[in-house]
């Protein structure tokens, strides 16, 4: 019941907004007619005529609403039906039925109209079926109906459209002729005579259809529940009556009445053809198309200033376009909808297509745009004359094709950081300086103990170098890098030789990940925050050339050699360049690139090696005596730990004043650097001698790979440096003694062997008695720590630095400091290595965090005038 209330007061609203419409519609209309100078009195009298009929059909169909309603509010108020009143009901004669006032249809007709009995009353006297077939039928017949009413208004309209179109070109002669201007044009004059007679067919349709639905009276059609019924509407009002054009000029004047601008939106919208208008020389739209079908708006509905409701051919309120002097709606082709929202699913699904593709493009060129411009940016951090971005990355079309992919393409760099990435072919020494800046700076200084890179240093006697290698970086090494060896002991890798054996053709990306991320610019930067003044690089000769098909990786770090030279000078530490690796492997260790036989002065191409070696060191030694380099470069290393204890000592003497030859005469300035040999240092006084400072004796000190020093205590240890190596260094360093100028360039806190892959792959150590060379005499099988029993554990050595104990740390930081003191007593001194991935007692960076190394090198604690008795909590084992 509520709901029907509900219903009825929402239909009763819907009246009140529709008169309401209707009367601003009809005022709208009145205002155009009064504005009408040229209308006559017998078009007015007509017109109020029709308002007054109108009026009348108003009130009518209010009336029958009226009546509706009190039948719904008396169904209303029944009372609920029980199963005994339906059965009673059923049982009561169908005449009592027919004459109960509940149950009888009301046929009367008033003003040609048919009052229908609401819905939920003719449910309950029609069976479903048969209100089934009638529903089919009605809506047959409405169908039929409508379309002949629509082809009948067709082509009356067409007939009053021709007839239209004659007059409009007399009175467009008429007005020529009286020099009136155009736009004093009235279109639609009808003649009285022609008014009556379209008048009078429409009278004649409207009786005709009256009696049509007297004989089939029409049922309401189904709607939603939410839905308001309308208000029935007259033959007239569905559109038989026929209205002079004149009226149907107003209406859609009214009804269609916009904004000035809203003409231009429409314009855009639709293309609409108006011949009449071009005919008579209007300025009308310039879309004239021949052959368009036209349908005609009908009747009431244009009077009342709804014409846009029954637009057909695609018309509507928003999107039509047509003359307020013509009546017609044309049936307008559809634009292209390439820019509406109201698009076809296939258009929707091209643009979505399409927009996902413009969005991944947009990412990738925003990607590479901030890679590039993040590289450009570093390139040009260590000077403000650096070229732009735009000239630095000038386009890999630039790299030839038979260098692509090469190390030559910077395009196929793994890391581009501080590079140029200008291609260039330009070599010094047969070597390329690809990636290289034009412009350097040397005026950066280490620390304030040192001179800049630009001033001279001085003596190395009184001023002794501070430093460091980067070991493990360009020349690989197992015990440093760990992870880079871990395959299984079948596969026999146990060297840079076999590895890039093993890896084969994802070497270079294996390996110069490792180079691009294993030393960086903040360890530069780390290094000389802590004190030190110079560094020592490591690289092996495949830098500059490999031989005889060799696996190694051929030139991929020598651009990473060539930017950490970059990285040193911007921090002001000079380097001591250090060829850790010679053709056939100087010393067969695995730091040499093959672990095994020594073909470096020995064996069948013993000679041929020995060449190459002087070779690389005479294009090494062209590109480093640039200018750029003089001031960076202090020292130039020869051959790294000749084994000549297993070569003839006489040959490498002869072949290291070969090369001094070579490198001095190619302009180098800086002193050059040859190993002892392991022969000790006694043994090289009076050996090369008139070389002056410019040829320097290299000794590395270990008590680790000796079983005579291994054995020694904490506290023996720290003694054997302070006085042992204190002697031998300032011994060594007199020429009179020694041989003259001495270096220690590698030394470090180990006081065990235990580091994994440290005495090579696979070998054990010596300080549990594990060390198996396959060879009895250079074996050790038995434990040598200092208790020289099942005690000695590589448990505690190997662990990390957070679980030393401080008893283990002060000896860790003793043994360095001693060590420092010793070497400064010659040229000076740089720790192996920088960095490890699991020794932390080989790793200055590591010994900086455990503090364990003086925060500068240059102040310290210890100096070996106060040597300590013990270090009490710390066992001999450990």
């Amino acid at each position: 019941m509520a709901g029907r209330d509900g219903r009825r007061h929402r239909e009763r609203g819907d009246d009140s907004e529709r008169e309401a419409l209707r009367s601003r519609r009809d005022a709208s209309r009145y205002r155009s007619r009064t504005r009408d100078t040229d209308q006559d009195a017998s078009d007015s009298e007509q017109d109020r005529r029709r308002d007054r009929e109108r009026q009348a059909r108003r009130e009518d169909r209010q009336q029958t609403r009226e009546r509706r309603d009190r039948t719904r509010d008396s169904e209303s108020r029944r009372p609920p039906r029980t199963s005994e009143s339906r059965d009673a009901e059923r049982r009561r004669p169908r005449a009592s039925q027919s004459r109960d006032p509940e149950h009888r249809r009301d046929r009367t007709r008033d003003s040609g109209e048919r009052t229908r009995q609401p819905r939920e009353l003719r449910e309950h006297t029609a069976e479903p079926r048969e209100r089934s077939r009638r529903d089919r039928t009605r809506h047959s017949q409405d169908h039929r109906r409508d379309s002949r009413d629509r082809t009948r208004v067709r082509e009356l309209s067409e007939r009053e459209f021709e007839r239209t179109r004659e007059r409009a070109v007399q009175d467009r002669e008429r007005l020529r002729k009286a020099s009136r201007p155009v736009a004093a044009l009235e279109l639609d004059t009808e003649s009285e005579d022609e008014l009556a007679a379209a008048n009078a067919a429409a009278e004649t349709r409207g009786l005709n259809r009256t009696r049509r639905q007297s004989r089939h009276p029409p049922r309401p059609r189904r709607r939603s529940p939410s839905a308001p019924a309308p208000a029935p509407i007259s033959d007239n009002e569905n559109g038989s009556e026929l209205l002079p054009s004149k009226a149907l000029a107003v209406t859609s004047r009214g009804a269609g009445e916009r904004p000035a601008g809203a003409s231009r939106s429409r314009s855009r919208r639709r293309q609409v053809s108006q011949p009449l208008l071009g005919d008579i020389g209007l300025n009308g739209s310039p879309n004239s198309r021949t052959g368009i079908k036209r349908r005609v708006v009908s009747g009431a509905y244009m009077e009342e200033g709804n014409a846009s409701e029954l637009m057909r051919g695609g018309a509507s309120p928003a999107y039509s376009k047509y003359s307020p002097k013509v009546y017609s709606v044309e049936k307008v082709r559809p634009k292209r909808r390439c820019f509406r929202f109201e698009k076809s699913w296939f258009t929707r699904k091209r643009l979505i297509i399409i927009g996902i593709v413009s969005a991944v493009l947009l990412i990738i060129i925003i990607v590479v745009a901030v890679v590039v411009s993040n590289n450009n940016n570093g390139n040009s951090s260590s000077s403000s004359n650096r070229p732009s971005s735009s000239t630095n990355s000038q386009g890999r079309s630039q790299v030839p094709t038979a260098e692509k992919n090469t190390d030559m393409d910077p395009w196929s760099w793994y890391d581009t950081t501080d590079f140029n990435m200008t291609y260039t072919n330009v070599m010094v020494g047969d070597l390329p300086i690809i990636g290289l800046y034009s412009d350097w700076d040397d005026s950066a200084q280490a620390n304030s103990k040192v001179p800049a890179l630009d001033k001279e240093w001085g003596s190395y006697s009184t001023r002794p170098a501070r430093g460091v290698n980067l070991g493990g970086w360009l020349s690989l090494e197992p015990f440093i890098t760990p992870s880079l060896f871990s395959y299984s002991s079948a596969n026999g890798i146990i060297d840079e030789y076999t590895l890039t054996s093993k890896l084969g053709g994802s070497a270079k990306g294996t390996l110069e990940k490792h180079y691009a991320t294993f030393i960086t610019e903040s360890d530069f930067k780390a290094i000389a925050d802590a004190g030190l003044d110079h560094v020592r690089i490591p690289f092996s000769y495949w830098a500059i050339e490999v031989y005889d098909d060799e696996p190694y990786l051929h030139r991929t770090s020598w651009r990473y050699l060539l930017r950490g030279l970059e990285w040193a000078r911007k921090y002001g530490l000079r380097v001591n360049l250090d060829v850790h690796g010679l053709p056939g492997s100087q010393n067969g260790w695995n730091h040499s690139g093959r672990q095994g036989a020594i073909n470096w002065l020995n064996g069948t191409n013993g000679a041929t090696n020995a060449q190459r070696s002087l070779d690389i060191h005479d294009r090494l030694s062209k590109f480093f005596a640039q200018d750029r380099y003089k001031n960076l470069i202090a020292f130039y290393g020869l051959a790294n730990e000749p084994r000549m204890t297993a070569l003839s000592a006489s040959a490498v003497v002869n072949w290291t004043e070969a090369a001094y030859k070579i490198v001095q005469g190619n302009g180098i300035q800086a002193p050059l650097v040859f190993g002892d040999g392991f022969m000790g240092l006694e043994n090289w006084k009076g050996v090369m001698t008139g070389y002056g400072d410019s040829l320097i004796l290299d000794v590395h000190q270990y008590v680790i790979f000796d079983e005579n020093l291994i054995v020694f205590t904490h506290t023996d240890k720290i003694k054997y440096a302070c006085n042992t190596w204190t002697s031998q260094a300032q011994k060594s360093s007199d020429t009179s003694t020694g041989f003259g100028p001495t270096m220690f360039a590698e030394w470090s806190q180990a006081d065990t062997d235990c580091a994994r892959h440290l005495t090579n792959v696979g070998w054990g150590n010596r300080w549990e008695g594990t060390y198996d060379t396959g060879v009895e005499s250079t074996s050790t099988l038995s434990p040598s720590c200092p208790a020289k029993d099942s005690s000695c554990r590589c448990t505690k050595a190997n662990a990390d630095a957070s679980d030393w104990n401080s008893a283990y740390k002060d000896f860790l930081k003793d043994f360095a400091e001693a060590q420092m003191h010793s070497f400064e007593r010659g040229r000076g001194w740089w720790y192996w290595t920088w960095k490890t991935e699991s020794a932390p007692q080989w790793s200055y960076q590591a010994g900086l965090a455990a503090g364990v190394l003086p925060a500068k090198a240059y102040e310290r604690d210890f100096d070996c005038s106060n040597l300590p008795t013990s270090y009490p909590g710390l066992d001999e084992n450990y």
